[in-house]
């Protein structure tokens, strides 16, 4: 897949406490790799494999022509393989042109802000959170919730009984005001 899809991968920066004078909690060191590709596919399992194989945060630059996408995941070393990272969550953008593509890294504060303030700015969660904790946290109710209600939705289209429906569209209604108050709460 790498040979087939991927035309080159070009190591671009690297932010620590060697190279920007910021220090860091979670986030020890960020790597940024561009990525240009052969062909406009999705490569997220390669991306996957790199992510858990380089311990380090990364932000993946995906350059396609004049197109580009962000993609970085917020993971943890596992516990049992020191040299392998969990993945916890993906962050990533949409393809847009590069032109318009108006991402950047504020090098202030520390790394873990950096890194926060990065994923804040391609989910476009407007900093919201006092952490990519809290920020993942939300992310994953609400896309579990998403989840039940497309669910719910195709019971319903399904359901050939009409108090099966009934019942259907109340459990729908209970989640769908679930999912209303969590979006509220920020």
């Amino acid at each position: 897949m790498f040979t087939d899809l991927i035309y080159k991968i070009t190591w671009k920066h690297k932010i620590s406490s060697e190279t920007i004078n910021l220090s860091g909690i979670e986030v020890q060191e960020i790597q940024l790799f561009e990525i240009q590709l052969k062909e406009k596919n999705s490569i997220r399992s390669l991306l996957d494999i790199i992510d858990k194989a380089i311990p380090y945060h990364i932000i993946f630059i995906i350059v396609f022509e004049n197109e580009v996408r962000f993609r970085t995941a917020k993971k943890h070393l596992n516990p049992l393989k020191e040299n392998n990272a969990v993945i916890d969550w993906v962050f990533e953008t949409e393809w847009s042109n590069q032109g318009d593509a108006a991402y950047g890294l504020e090098l202030k504060k520390n790394i873990d802000s950096v890194y926060y303030n990065f994923c804040s700015d391609i989910t476009g969660e407007d900093k919201r959170f006092d952490s990519i904790a809290e920020m993942i946290a939300y992310r994953s109710e609400v896309r579990e919730l998403e989840t039940h209600i497309e669910r719910l939705k195709s019971l319903i289209k399904k359901a050939k009984q009409f108090n099966r429906k009934l019942e259907l569209n109340v459990e729908l209604n209970k989640y769908e005001g679930k999912l209303r108050r969590v979006r509220g709460r920020i």
